[in-house]
């Protein structure tokens, strides 16, 4: 049962691993540039800049190369497989215990929701509807994460850009509650990992824009790119919604 949580890649039907991974990528793509490239941008801004005098001289392609920041990704994607992961395998063993399929569906009914919370959010301020999604906070955990962060960041290449991407991707976020719904409703480990990784290639392109690009990137990312992301969102959760309806018809 437990190997079963771990490998299955059908516990939601013929082309739901695939369906679910390329939601979140595209909610990666959206979110990336309306969300992360804000919230992560001082993270990415600071290892660009500490990057900067080994790229200085070396053309466009050494530049290229620095603003990739590829070990900071790397980072980012294991963590975030990790997490899936978790997620994937602790549904499926529930629902494989308890027999009920439902749980699945649930989950990825639960993952539409918060895509449309996304989607809503990106509204023009007239069209959105009152009240915001609220994110917890956690006592201590920005100051934990700040002691970790700091050194990283002095020197973020290799092994120390692999462990900054590592760290930051246990701070909370509306995006990541969202993508870890559509993960756990996979129903295993790998199904999981995958789908989460996929969510996080999406949000690269408009992460290697902000290093490449700094301020001028997000002084860009105005309200058109804004409601282009609210239409992806809507698209994402109508998908996931109709996963789920066809996981319990």
């Amino acid at each position: 049962m437990l190997a079963n949580c771990l490998a299955d890649l059908t516990a939601i039907g013929p082309g739901g691993v695939p369906a679910v991974a390329l939601a979140l990528f595209l909610a990666g793509l959206a979110g990336g540039a309306t969300h992360c490239s804000g919230m992560c941008a001082p993270f990415v801004l600071a290892q660009a800049g500490a990057r900067a005098d080994r790229s200085a001289g070396g053309g466009m392609l050494a530049r290229l190369s620095g603003a990739a920041l590829l070990p900071y990704h790397l980072g980012r994607m294991l963590g975030y497989a990790l997490l899936g992961a978790v997620a994937g395998a602790g549904a499926g063993l529930v629902t494989q215990l308890s027999g009920m399929r439902w749980l699945l569906a649930l989950l990825l009914l639960g993952a539409a929701v918060l895509m449309a919370l996304q989607a809503s959010e990106r509204l023009p301020e007239r069209f959105r509807p009152h009240g915001r999604l609220a994110i917890p906070a956690l006592p201590g955990l920005s100051a934990r994460l700040g002691g970790l962060v700091a050194p990283l960041l002095a020197a973020p290449t290799g092994l120390r850009g692999v462990g900054l991407g590592l760290a930051l991707s246990a701070l909370p976020c509306g995006m990541l509650y969202a993508a870890l719904a559509g993960a756990a409703a996979t129903g295993s480990a790998l199904a999981g990992a995958i789908a989460m990784a996929a969510f996080v290639l999406g949000t690269v392109p408009a992460l290697v824009g902000v290093a490449l690009l700094g301020r001028l990137f997000l002084r860009r990312a105005g309200a058109g790119l804004q409601l282009a992301g609210a239409v992806l969102f809507a698209l994402n959760a109508v998908v996931l919604a109709g996963m789920a309806w066809r996981l319990v018809a």
